[in-house]
């Protein structure tokens, strides 16, 4: 005889408790799928927007003067917030971990396509002087998440400035910083974002109104990864262009990426990341203290407008699948002394501007044309400012 069974009553917390989680796991579940729905049309539309093929040619927007004026008068405004007892900052890579001597050599043999502008003889080296920084309008401690750069300033450079009034400068300089892309488009959101984060409303910046259509999510990333945690020396830091230049009758950013296995062997001793200028100590060590070289190498990267590699807006990265970078040049850092206060003195005063060059290199695309005009203000308002200290 088969005895009947009984299914045993759960008390009723239990049976809110069993219902409450199944009622949040499909809840969760649904979550998650809308989610992977929303972020595959995202990708969909970001691909279907950001697709090739695009202008060779700069498209200068209406009212970018104007914005220009705007954005020099904040930019001026952040110099007075930023200003130390003695001096006038820049405003942006306040801080210098050192400018160092440096040779740069042209590839020997180097392809036909790319000899242009300073890099037209094979074999050329040229002398220059590398200003290593953190990319904060503020002076802080190294180890505080922020953008590093580099900036490159040959000598000697034969042919006409592109600054009528630099003339007899003969100079050609690359400024670049630690990340391939920047976290605004173009003239327009750089006045928009800058204005708010001089304001102290860095919310702002990128949620400028409630429109959710106003909204910079893929900016605020971008910003929030240029951000990042120090290396333990600036000879460590890959760094990029971010922006398009003229590269004879081509279109090209530019990367210098370290290149140790052409210097002599080096191990950097554990650097302490709890000092506030340890990035400079770490330059000094490997130069001045043990007399090690640091080496990089210098890379273009050319435009295919067939792709999706447009100039007017510089959060958007040139992909290596679509163009690789070529390396046209050898950077060489030798051992020196360059952290006396005479030395540092003149690298704060020195100004690196991507318009001090020749027309091989022109500067292109609207943050370039930005660049031109708050540069050149910026640098005359502090200098003046200083001499007058």
């Amino acid at each position: 005889m088969i005895m009947p069974t009984f299914k045993k009553e759960l008390p009723p917390l239990a049976r809110f408790w069993l219902w409450l989680g199944r009622l949040l796991g499909k809840t969760l579940l649904i979550l998650l799928v809308i989610g992977l729905l929303g972020w595959t049309i995202a990708a969909a539309w970001f691909a279907w927007q950001h697709r090739g093929p695009v202008s060779a040619q700069e498209q200068i927007p209406p009212g970018e003067a104007a914005m220009t004026q705007d954005i020099i008068q904040t930019a001026v405004r952040i110099v007075d917030q930023h200003r130390e007892p003695t001096r006038y900052l820049r405003d942006a890579h306040a801080k210098a971990h050192g400018c160092v001597k440096a040779q740069v050599q042209v590839l020997p043999k180097l392809e036909q396509s790319l000899r242009q502008g300073v890099f037209s003889e094979p074999g050329k080296t040229w002398q220059a002087l590398i200003r290593l920084s953190n990319g904060n309008a503020y002076p802080q401690f190294d180890s505080i998440r922020d953008a590093r750069g580099m900036a490159i300033k040959l000598f000697e450079v034969p042919g006409k400035q592109l600054l009528g009034n630099r003339q007899d400068q003969h100079e050609q300089d690359f400024v670049m910083f630690s990340h391939p892309n920047f976290f605004v488009s173009n003239v327009a959101e750089y006045r928009q974002n800058v204005a708010a984060q001089a304001d102290g409303k860095k919310v702002m910046a990128f949620f400028p109104k409630w429109d959710p259509r106003t909204w910079q999510v893929r900016h605020l990333f971008i910003a929030l990864a240029t951000l990042s945690a120090p290396p333990d020396s600036p000879t460590e830091t890959t760094y990029f262009s971010v922006s398009p230049y003229k590269f004879g009758e081509a279109n090209a950013k530019f990367r210098v990426v370290p290149d140790p296995e052409r210097c002599p062997a080096y191990t950097l001793p554990k650097q302490n990341h709890d000092l506030p200028n340890f990035l400079r100590s770490a330059l000094n060590q490997q130069l001045s203290t043990d007399r090690v070289p640091a080496c990089f190498a210098l890379q273009i990267q050319r435009q295919d407008a067939n792709k999706y590699m447009p100039i007017e807006d510089t959060s958007i990265e040139w992909r290596e699948q679509d163009a690789p970078f070529e390396t046209v040049a050898r950077i060489t850092l030798p051992a020196q002394d360059f952290d006396t206060p005479a030395l540092n003195l003149q690298c704060d005063n020195l100004s690196f501007n991507p318009w001090f060059g020749i027309e091989a290199h022109r500067p292109i695309g609207g943050i370039n044309r930005l660049r031109k005009a708050v540069y050149e203000a910026v640098s005359d308002y502090r200098h003046a400012r200083n001499a007058a200290q």
